[in-house]
C-alpha cells in the first residue's frame, strides 16, 4: 500500500465525493493512524491484476492482463469502476491510473470497437479524475464510442461519466446521479498533541507571508479563504465541465449543479443521463453508436 499517499489524500485531500461515502473513510484513517495495516505494503493489483470482460458474438471472455489477438472483430470491452476513487492503488482498491492503463489497451486494440464503463461509485479524490477522463478521450479519438452504465454515479464518478458518449442508469430503483460539488476535510490534532506535551512551531520566512495561508486560517476556524482560493475554483470547473459535456442538462432544477443527487427517473427528466437500461442495453447502444459513426465517416469521406 502506498500509505503515505493514502494518508495524505484521506486527511488533507480535496474531494469530489458524496458525503455518505466520505463518512466511510474515517474508519480507514483511524486504522492507518493506529498502524493496523502495518506490515501490509503491497497493493491490490500486485496479487490480483485489474480484470475486465470482452463481449463479442461468441459470448463474454474475462481478461486479466493482455487482450488476446484472436478475438472477433467488433468486440466490446466492459470495465468496472467501483468504490472510492483514488489516483493510485491501495490494499483494497485499484487506482484510476491502473484502471486507465488497462482501458488504454482496449482503446488501442484493433478488434475492440466500443467500450462500456460500469460505475458504482460515490466519487473520490480530485486527482483521480484525469487518468480516466484522458483515456475516455483517447478511445473516442480512435473512433470507439464509450458508454457509462451506472448504479451509483456521484461526484467524481459523474464528472468522469460525462466524458462518455452516453450515460445510462442500469436500473430505476437504486441508480443515483449527481452530487456535483467539492469538499475538503482535515483533522486538527493540535489539542491532542498539546495534551501529550507536544507543541508544534511553524515558522515562515518574512518573504512567504501567503504560504499555507488558507490552511493556517482554517486551523483557526476561518474557512473563507480556503473556500475561495482552493474549493470554489474546483467547484466552478466541475460545473462548467458538466454543462459543456451535458448540454441537455436542466439548469433550472434546484441543486443540480450544487450537490443534490437524483434517482434515475428524475436524472433522466433533468438531462443528467441519456437512458435507463441494463448492461446489455448499454452494450447494444455502444455498438449502435459505433455503426452510426462508421456510416457518418463513410458518408463524409
Amino acid at each position: 500500500m502506498k500509505s503515505n499517499y493514502l494518508i495524505t489524500t484521506l486527511l488533507r485531500g480535496k474531494w469530489f465525493i458524496d458525503h455518505r461515502i466520505d463518512l466511510e473513510t474515517g474508519a480507514i484513517v483511524d486504522k492507518l493512524l493506529d498502524r493496523q495495516f502495518s506490515g501490509q505494503t503491497g497493493i491490490l493489483s500486485d496479487d490480483k491484476p485489474f480484470s475486465f470482460s470482452i463481449i463479442s458474438s461468441g459470448g463474454a471472455i474475462p481478461v486479466a492482463e493482455e487482450i488476446p489477438d484472436n478475438i472477433p472483430d467488433d468486440t466490446t470491452a466492459v470495465f468496472l469502476v467501483e468504490g472510492t476513487m483514488l489516483k493510485y492503488g491501495s490494499l483494497s482498491h485499484y487506482g484510476t491510473t491502473e484502471i486507465a492503463a488497462v482501458i488504454r489497451k482496449a482503446a488501442l486494440h484493433k478488434k475492440i470497437s466500443s467500450l462500456v464503463i460500469r460505475f458504482d461509485s460515490g466519487g473520490g479524490s480530485v486527482d483521480s479524475i484525469a487518468p480516466l477522463a484522458e483515456v475516455i478521450r483517447l478511445a473516442k479519438a480512435n473512433g470507439k464510442p464509450v458508454v457509462a452504465s451506472c448504479d451509483l454515479c456521484a461526484s467524481a464518478a459523474y464528472f468522469v461519466a460525462t466524458f462518455c458518449d452516453e450515460i445510462h442508469a442500469d436500473n430505476d430503483i437504486s441508480a443515483e446521479f449527481g452530487s456535483i460539488g467539492v469538499m475538503m476535510s482535515f483533522r486538527d490534532y493540535q489539542k491532542y498533541y498539546e495534551k501529550n506535551g507536544i507543541i508544534e512551531h511553524r515558522i515562515y520566512s518574512n518573504l512567504s507571508e501567503h504560504k499555507n495561508e488558507p490552511l493556517e486560517l482554517a486551523l483557526q476556524g476561518k474557512y473563507d479563504l480556503i473556500k475561495t482560493e482552493m474549493l470554489d475554483p474546483l467547484a466552478r470547473e466541475f460545473q462548467e465541465t458538466v454543462k459543456e459535456n451535458m448540454p441537455q442538462l436542466n439548469l433550472k432544477q434546484e441543486g443540480i449543479l450544487s450537490g443534490k443527487t437524483f434517482y434515475a427517473k428524475e436524472a433522466l427528466q433533468n438531462g443528467m443521463i441519456h437512458a435507463i437500461g441494463d448492461l446489455d442495453y448499454s452494450i447494444s447502444r455502444a455498438r449502435k453508436l459505433r455503426q452510426k459513426r462508421l456510416i457518418n465517416d463513410y458518408t463524409n469521406s
